[in-house]
């Protein structure tokens, strides 16, 4: 029997579009579904200033196929030589929406992020004053951690005494992969929130490594045990408004992904609210769907929840989505599920 569903139409709080052939490739694959992202601003070079934001924003809006509507949302890559009076002004004149903090080195073109958090106390004490939200990639970078403990061990010693010192300034720890980070943003006071990706939702580590390495599945931070996966289920289906859907999607082409190196991210833009219907059904959540993905994000950025609708229709058969997108850097594979998805937006 055919369900439906019907929800505002949903945002994505973390998305990277990357520029040039890459954005025009696989921006319709977001502007299809969602209204509004939160642009990721990683870019070589990264866009450190309002002016850099403001002509990658025309570029994005360049981009949009024509009959589809979609407002990316601007964010400025926080290095240590970022300029508060810069950043207040791009924020004041409703350029920029957040700021992103990349520990030196943690993932994609984090080279220019930041490795003496000291240097950038200035920023982030003007940011609270002006109730600019700063968004982090929640991971040390220091070799002697391993990397499935990276999380848990930035909120112990970066995380937490870092707002520590900046009383009022509004952190979104994104892509939370762990338990500790769920059990962190649950913790705290009401100026921290957390983002959930589609892929972690849906994927443990045994899906990268079991049977061969799956490079599509390799993203940063990395997928963790099957119990830290069922901890975010958890989270996301619980209708708590501190956590709502950052897809973190990340289009590589295939020859970056499949190399003696492979590039970090799931690219999951084209099926993302069908695989979500999928974990929420299977959750007995289809209710907290609407919240997740459309209603707490707007809330902690200070805008309206969208007026448009989706619906969401199960079909009895599998609904058939491109294993690839082509673009003009070559293909990206889409994010498989490994399992069928029934479920499609009408």
């Amino acid at each position: 029997m055919t369900q439906s569903l019907t929800i505002r139409r949903p945002d994505d709080w973390h998305l990277h579009l990357r520029d040039g052939a890459m954005l025009a490739g696989v921006l319709p694959e977001t502007a299809r579904h969602f209204a509004r992202a939160i642009i990721m601003p990683n870019l070589v070079p990264p866009v450190v200033t309002g002016a850099q934001a403001a002509a990658y924003r025309d570029r994005i809006l360049a981009a949009i196929p024509e009959g589809m509507s979609f407002q990316p949302l601007m964010t400025l890559y926080l290095t240590e030589d970022t300029n508060p009076t810069d950043v207040a002004a791009a924020h004041a004149s409703g350029l920029v929406t957040a700021v992103k903090l990349y520990p030196a080195g943690a993932t994609t073109n984090s080279a220019s992020g930041v490795a003496n958090f000291d240097n950038v106390r200035g920023v982030l004490e003007k940011m609270a004053e002006i109730g600019l939200p700063l968004c982090i990639h929640g991971e040390v970078t220091t070799h002697d951690v391993d990397i499935f403990d990276r999380e848990q061990v930035f909120l112990e010693t970066v995380l937490h005494p870092l707002r520590e010192r900046t009383p009022g300034l509004k952190v979104t720890l994104e892509h939370i992969t762990t338990s500790h980070g769920i059990d962190y943003v649950s913790g705290a006071d009401g100026d921290m929130a957390g983002t959930i990706t589609t892929h972690h939702l849906m994927i443990n580590r045994n899906h990268i490594l079991v049977g061969g390495i799956k490079p599509h599945y390799y993203c940063l931070p990395v997928a963790k045990r099957r119990e830290h996966m069922e901890a975010l289920r958890k989270a996301a289906t619980s209708g708590n408004p501190r956590f709502f859907l950052g897809t973190d999607s990340a289009p590589h082409s295939d020859a970056n992904k499949e190399s003696a190196c492979g590039c970090a991210g799931c690219f999951t833009a084209t099926n993302t609210m069908a695989c979500l219907a999928h974990v929420f059904e299977e959750e007995g959540a289809l209710d907290k769907l609407e919240g997740f993905a459309s209603m707490f994000g707007p809330v902690r950025y200070g805008l309206p929840p969208n007026e448009e609708t989706i619906t969401l229709v199960k079909e009895p058969e599998p609904v058939p989505y491109p294993a690839k997108i082509d673009t003009g850097d070559g293909p990206v594979t889409v994010f498989d599920p490994g399992h069928p998805l029934y479920w499609r937006v009408a």
